[in-house]
């Protein structure tokens, strides 16, 4: 019986792997890589194109405008990777202090963490009797034990090694690539009226169709993204070429 019950654990097991290579999941992983980039790509269409409206507002010219918004792009594209950076080391930061401590309070309290870990199989169902094995699975693997608490008592996921500057060129790229499409009308349209006007338009389709694949990317109804995205562009934008106006006329 012994043997039976081998055999038919062996080929379960054969089972679930040839199901698993069979199966190919269609799941999204590249979230904080896409995050980067909204967050680069929004704020590089939204302010230089807010700047350069309040400019063109102020009745400059095309060459002061693209100076200063070439200025604004070299700027805020700096500042948003060095904040990119530090959020992201911050978070690794973070992440290998609460492994220091949990690795201490394994160590010291071993009992205390098994506990825990029966606590948390018990909130998905399991008796003690079915998490019973499993915690004394991991209790015979420090590291598991380790990754498994880092992971479902703390929700932390571990970060990856060059997450930080990763995370730090992808804003600032993506900044300068989203400044630069309402400052390209300023280089070829030497009236700045006009060139505000073709700013506008560009801008807009721009905000448009990344607001859309913000949208595809991030699970939120395309359209709606492309609206929202649109609208507040629209609204930095109007709002810096009044107040424009409105010191000039003062």
């Amino acid at each position: 019986m012994a043997l039976n019950g081998g055999k038919t654990f062996v080929q379960d097991e054969e089972k679930q792997r040839l199901l698993l290579e069979e199966h190919t999941e269609k799941h999204f992983t590249a979230g904080e890589v896409v995050r980067d980039i909204i967050i680069g790509v929004s704020d590089g269409l939204t302010v230089p194109f807010a700047l350069a409206a309040g400019l063109s507002g102020a009745n400059a010219s095309s060459a002061l405008v693209l100076t200063a918004g070439l200025a604004e792009v070299a700027a805020g594209s700096i500042s948003m990777g060095l904040g990119g950076y530090l959020a992201a080391k911050s978070e690794a930061d973070h992440y290998n202090r609460e492994l220091q401590r949990e690795q201490e309070e394994i160590d010291t309290v071993p009992d205390v963490e098994a506990a825990e870990i029966a606590d948390i199989l018990s909130q998905y169902g399991l008796g003690p009797a079915e998490y019973g094995p499993v915690v004394t699975t991991l209790r015979n693997n420090p590291k598991a034990w380790l990754e498994f608490m880092m992971k479902f008592e703390l929700g932390l996921e571990k970060p990856e090694p060059r997450r930080a500057l990763v995370s730090a060129a992808t804003i600032a790229l993506s900044y300068v690539a989203g400044g630069l499409v309402p400052l390209l009308p300023y280089v070829f349209v030497p009236r700045a009226d006009r060139a505000m006007a073709v700013s506008v338009a560009v801008t807009l389709a721009a905000l448009l169709f990344f607001g859309f694949v913000k949208g595809r990317f991030t699970g939120d109804r395309p359209f709606l993204s492309a609206v929202q995205t649109t609208v507040v562009g629209a609204l930095a934008s109007a709002a810096a070429y009044a107040m424009a106006r409105a010191v000039q006329s003062i």
